[in-house]
């Protein structure tokens, strides 16, 4: 069943809500799987693409982006990366435990504005894939209301894969393109090598009605963006996420000021076309 999404949030954004870690399970080396449900059965309110922050007792927060779409009833889902004190802690986290949530914050990939209607071209790179399956997951779950729907889905290796049985599931539906290309292959390894921008040629469609969803590592971006270019998608149907760049998440460290953007605030979803010229963000 699907439910409308909602919008609304914690009346103090600075004070942590108490959620329960329902499920926590390794994806990889360093990512871990969490599902959580905040105390009191209160819904989350995010749309797709925004982030939390997440508190443990004693150890500090850290923004971590929201992987389920509002569609998902059974509370809400985070893949967390093993690389600081918080993250750290988080993956010693096991279901009973208990975290604090702040938000949701940020802008959102526009889902019912921009998207609605359109072919979807997202292209994720490694851990990318985690706030953009929010959008896959409300688009699919809200199929009639976009065209053909293209995943393209690159890792390091095939161990650092993440969401394998959800992009099995999605290559089964109408409509829909799933590739995956991995830096490295070994010898369980059947499909593409190489980066990913080797499996854009790979993918037909028509730039005047296609909107363009990229999230991955810094270095990622540049050349995507030449790629998308070339396949002559307008900056204006292009949407990147600079989630890379927060902390704080409410605008009060700087930390992810580039050039005058906030991102915590701004963004963390920008419209190429609106940050194409800013230097430092892409």
């Amino acid at each position: 069943m699907i439910r409308e999404k909602t919008t609304t949030s914690p009346a103090d954004i600075y004070l942590p809500q108490p959620a329960a870690v329902t499920k926590a399970e390794p994806m990889t080396k360093l990512e871990m799987f969490f599902e959580f449900k905040l105390a009191g059965g209160r819904e989350l309110g995010h749309l797709p693409g925004q982030f939390c922050e997440v508190s443990i007792p004693g150890i500090g927060e850290a923004p971590i982006s929201i992987s389920s779409s509002p569609t998902y009833r059974d509370g809400f889902q985070m893949v967390v990366r093993r690389v600081g004190n918080v993250s750290g802690a988080m993956h010693g986290l096991k279901a009973g435990g208990t975290v604090g949530i702040r938000g949701p914050f940020g802008t959102s990939f526009p889902v019912d504005g921009a998207m609605k209607g359109k072919d979807l071209l997202f292209i994720c790179g490694g851990i990318g894939l985690v706030p953009v399956r929010s959008a896959i997951q409300y688009a699919l779950d809200h199929r009639r209301d976009y065209g053909r729907v293209m995943i393209l889905f690159g890792t390091r290796t095939p161990a650092d894969r993440l969401f394998v049985d959800d992009m099995a599931r999605w290559a089964g539906q109408k409509d829909v393109t799933v590739l995956e290309t991995v830096d490295r292959g070994d010898e369980s390894w059947k499909g593409n090598v190489g980066v990913i921008t080797t499996l854009m040629p790979k993918v037909k469609l028509d730039p005047a009605r296609t909107v363009a969803v990229v999230c991955g590592p810094p270095i990622m971006y540049k050349f995507v963006i030449i790629e998308l270019d070339k396949m002559k998608v307008p900056q204006e149907s292009i949407y990147v996420s600079l989630e890379r760049h927060m902390k704080c998440g409410v605008g009060k460290c700087g930390h992810c000021q580039v050039n005058g953007i906030y991102v915590c605030q701004e963004g963390p979803v920008f419209r190429y076309a609106d940050i194409a010229g800013v230097r430092e963000a892409i």
